[in-house]
């Protein structure tokens, strides 16, 4: 289990080889051997004979700021999970694992933009062969994707061109079916170009602080990325893993605009393009917190839709260190074996 501490004045100390936890006047002790990691934020306090009894147990620490984003971790400084994790992600640079992550990562991301588009297109009084050829054309992007054969670093310029070409549909086919006063052309960024794409920027922003959490906690490097070249200073892994939950921003900004709740005061000028205001920034987040916080089944337990993206980083990192027989929940493995399969059909509700 993971033992989150966030309650302001907590404390956490080792007493008779157990974790002892003080929360608001009431004490718990822990079993070292039921807690994989320890997260910390708002002013905990933990001695440091709790960080050795956490040492000697591989339990990782990952200390959290205010808005819950990772600034500093413990580990076992021997080979330890989170450092065989690391030199697990290492080796996926040069086996089939990686090459097999991307293209599952990419596939699923093209999978929830076809579904979306799908439950869109179904609840609107429009002719629907006038999107095939561009819906076709996203099916095609992922099926040449899943069946490209070689190493990535070959592949890469490729996958880039697929999965590019994918994109520029599903946003086409967006751009056809919001409002017209809303009308866009093609994703834009730094900075955007229209309001819809000023939204869009700054959800992502903020889901890219979730992923980067969710790969730390799991111990995995967020700088050890795979499709994305790994910079020096750059969170590469966390575009690689962002992809497939690009569209928990998608839908709620769309609906913004399609159900006209936009307002001209959420943007402003900048130059060479729009970006949200202070207003639009207050409007945004409840609407992307609410998408976010919505309960589904995932993994065998009703989850929030944001879990998602832990749960699977645990997967993941549990899956390098065989752990797991594989990383995908076992749902969405299916549907994009059938999306793959050009037998795909979505009914669900807008």
């Amino acid at each position: 289990m993971e033992l989150h501490l966030n309650t302001y004045g907590s404390f956490i100390r080792k007493k008779d080889d157990l974790f002892e936890i003080l929360v608001e006047d009431k004490k718990v002790k822990l079993a070292p051997e039921k807690v994989t990691s320890i997260i910390i934020s708002n002013a905990v306090t933990i001695t440091t004979d709790a960080i050795q009894l956490a040492m000697d147990y591989n339990i990782d620490i990952v200390f959290l700021d205010k808005y819950g984003n990772p600034y500093g971790r413990i580990w076992f400084p021997k080979i330890g999970s989170t450092v065989l994790i690391r030199r697990r992600q290492l080796e996926m640079l040069s086996d089939n694992t990686g090459l097999q992550f991307i293209k599952d990562w990419i596939c699923i991301k093209i999978m929830n933009q076809y579904r979306f588009l799908q439950r869109l297109i179904s609840k609107r009084e429009v002719d629907k062969n006038i999107f095939k050829d561009k819906m076709d054309n996203m099916v095609q992007a992922a099926i040449n994707i899943m069946n490209s054969e070689g190493n990535i670093q070959d592949l890469t310029g490729s996958f880039m061109g697929w999965e590019g070409n994918a994109s520029k549909n599903y946003f086409s086919v967006l751009d056809e079916l919001i409002p017209l006063n809303y009308k866009f052309e093609g994703r834009s960024s730094r900075p955007a170009k229209d309001p819809f794409n000023a939204m869009l920027n700054y959800g992502y922003g903020i889901l890219y602080s979730k992923v980067e959490r969710a790969l730390i906690i799991a111990g995995l490097d967020p700088y050890l990325g795979i499709f994305h070249s790994d910079n020096y200073n750059k969170k590469s892994f966390v575009f690689d893993f962002i992809e497939p939950y690009r569209i928990l921003v998608d839908e709620p900004v769309f609906y913004i605009f399609s159900r006209h709740k936009f307002s001209p005061e959420f943007i402003e000028p900048v130059h060479k393009g729009v970006s949200l205001t202070s207003e639009g920034k207050k409007f945004l987040a409840p609407e992307l917190i609410e998408n976010f916080d919505t309960i589904i089944r995932y993994r065998n337990k009703n989850r929030k839709k944001i879990d998602m993206i832990q749960t699977d980083a645990h997967a993941f990192a549990n899956f390098l260190i065989k752990k797991r027989d594989y990383y995908l929940e076992k749902s969405i493995n299916k549907k994009l074996n059938n999306f793959l399969n050009s037998c795909f059909e979505d009914d669900g509700e807008e």
